[in-house]
């Protein structure tokens, strides 16, 4: 990658093309140096008084500078360039030089690569300038080169180290948010299976306990109770052996649509409603996938009839040719709401989102005064 491209994809990848931030440590270990190299400054200007002033301010003014660095690389590092340019007129460029060649290491650090390509050009012309013209005092290039080499090299170091730490926390975010989402998916998986299956056993029983008090369907009520506490039962041990990835039992439901219905049958037969059924459920053409989808909505069209259709039969039409597979319910219209059994009002989403995901259609509502759901699923 070219150091003068940057990413926001990746927030590990160093970043040259883009400025960095000081971290809180870094900010406060620079001001902590600054204000000791300040009040040196300050101490030096009143102890020796037979120094003169230009350079008593310069050297103030360099390390003040460094300060700038806290808020932006690229103020300090033209300050600094003035500061050191004005040097060399007032006969101070030895220390100016020193400066700019620590200030290396922040430049590094913090600044974006335009900077850091106009600070090295910058000081390679100042150091140059110092070597044929006659300054303040000695001037040794390879020294200078030296610590503004050794400087930066602590600075991209830094750079390196914290680039990977936010590389670090990042990958830490994702996967703390992938577990959550696994969590997530895992409590509405289960949420769904109960809705889907034990819900409307549980329908069946307390639709059963109502009609107890009545002699002549009190012996098949019971066993309608029975057979329904059984089949929740085994739902919810199924549920839970899939939760826990423990062993799966054989007896495990299969989605078989021909034993949905003739279960459905039974229980909304028995609840008062003579079932119509139309067409071929076991029909060999139909595929697992869409045999499945239509075991579900069965089961849940039927848990909806026995909580709100009215007097009346229910149809069942199965409608098969060679591009889709059509499932077709319809149940008479309640006279007046029914109260006493709750309703979630889940089951339709969960349907059409069960339709939808094996690419098929799905309606639901009102058509010739009574309640059709209708599911058409691709052959293939």
């Amino acid at each position: 990658m070219p150091l003068g491209l940057s990413t926001r994809d990746d927030p590990g990848i160093l970043r040259l093309g883009r400025g960095e931030k000081p971290s809180a440590l870094e900010r406060i270990a620079l001001l902590a140096i600054i204000v000791i190299l300040l009040a040196l400054d300050v101490i030096s200007a009143f102890t020796t008084p037979d120094l003169a002033v230009v350079p008593k301010v310069f050297s103030i003014a360099t390390t003040a500078v460094f300060a700038a660095y806290l808020w932006s690389p690229t103020v300090a590092t033209l300050l600094l360039g003035v500061v050191l340019a004005l040097s060399f007129a007032a006969d101070t460029a030895v220390a100016a030089l020193l400066a700019t060649a620590v200030a290396a290491g922040l430049v590094l650090r913090l600044g974006r690569f335009a900077l850091i390509l106009t600070y090295a050009a910058g000081f390679l012309v100042a150091v140059a300038i110092a070597a044929f013209v006659e300054v303040d005092g000695p001037v040794n290039v390879g020294t200078y080169l030296v610590i503004a080499t050794v400087s930066g090299a602590v600075g991209f170091t830094l750079r390196i180290a914290f680039a990977r730490g936010r590389k670090l926390e990042h990958e830490l975010a994702e996967s703390a948010e992938q577990e959550r989402q696994a969590v997530l998916a895992e409590r509405r998986w289960i949420a769904g299976e109960l809705h889907d299956s034990i819900a409307h056993h549980l329908t069946v029983v307390a639709l059963h306990v109502q009609m107890l008090d009545e002699p002549a369907a009190s012996t098949e009520s019971q066993e309608a109770i029975r057979v329904a506490a059984r089949k929740a039962m085994a739902d919810l041990r199924f549920v839970i052996e899939l939760a826990d990835d423990g062993p799966r039992s054989s007896g495990m439901p299969t989605g078989d649509l021909g034993e949905a219905i003739d279960e459905a049958e039974g229980e909304i037969d028995a609840a008062g409603h003579p079932v119509v059924i139309d067409g071929d459920p076991r029909d060999e053409r139909i595929p697992r996938v869409a045999e499945i989808v239509f075991a579900r909505i069965v089961r849940e069209s039927a848990t909806n009839i026995l909580k709100h259709a009215g007097p009346g039969p229910v149809e069942i039409h199965m409608e098969i040719d060679d591009d889709a597979a059509t499932l077709t319910i319809r149940s008479p219209l309640p006279a007046t709401p029914r109260r006493d059994l709750p309703s979630s009002g889940t089951g339709l989403t969960r349907m059409a989102e069960r339709v939808i995901g094996a690419s098929g259609e799905f309606s639901a509502g009102v058509v010739e005064d009574a309640w059709q759901v209708r599911a058409r699923l691709p052959m293939s």
